[in-house]
């Protein structure tokens, strides 16, 4: 238990490994040490969206090949129930910088979360502009893949439904709550338990 604004909050975060593949179900990427942000930590919208929030810093991470590296800056990742994207918020030095992956919906089990990753990516630049990437590895892998109509239709509604939310900063995009998330984990028993980060 710990002490928050006078009261007292029970809340934990669970440590997760997040995973994610590519369409023939091969292995793409694994970060190995993230941490779950508690539900009565979340941003009213958040919560009432369901969004899962998970927090990481200086996270290994496993390429599809078995070479390791570790993340350099703080991360906030952001998963949106039943959407075609998800959102990371990379906080770095010169402001946060979102990276945007099309991508299936989450699915969690226990303490795995899993999506399919298709490829295009979409960058939100601290000074607001926007870059489209990897158009070219999505054209070949629904090629190699054999992306069915309902598979394309899907990915690019999400990147449509990703580029408004884009063009709106709406949920889940907002540096402050992106900047508490991390500031909170990292004043929680469970970080100080842990390594600590340089």
């Amino acid at each position: 238990m710990e002490r928050i604004g006078g009261l007292i909050s029970t809340s934990i975060y669970e440590s997760c490994t997040i995973k994610s593949f590519k369409h023939n179900g091969s292995l793409h990427r694994m970060w190995l040490e993230n941490w779950k942000v508690p539900e009565d930590r979340l941003h009213p919208a958040h919560r009432d969206a369901g969004i899962m929030v998970y927090v990481n810093d200086h996270t290994p991470i496993r390429e599809a090949d078995g070479k390791e590296w570790i993340s350099r800056v703080p991360a906030v990742s952001f998963f949106l129930p039943g959407e075609w994207f998800n959102v990371v918020a990379l906080l770095e030095d010169r402001g946060v910088r979102y990276y945007c992956n099309v991508a299936s919906p989450p699915y969690r089990y226990n303490n795995v979360l899993t999506y399919i990753d298709y490829d295009l990516d979409v960058v939100l630049l601290p000074g607001g502009s926007v870059l489209d990437l990897d158009r070219d590895e999505y054209d070949k892998h629904k090629e190699e893949y054999r992306y069915s109509a309902s598979v394309r239709g899907q990915v690019e509604d999400g990147l449509r439904a990703l580029h408004e939310r884009v063009a709106t900063f709406g949920q889940p995009f907002g540096d402050e709550e992106a900047r508490r998330y991390y500031r909170e984990w990292r004043d929680s028993p469970q970080a100080k338990e842990n390594e600590p980060y340089p």
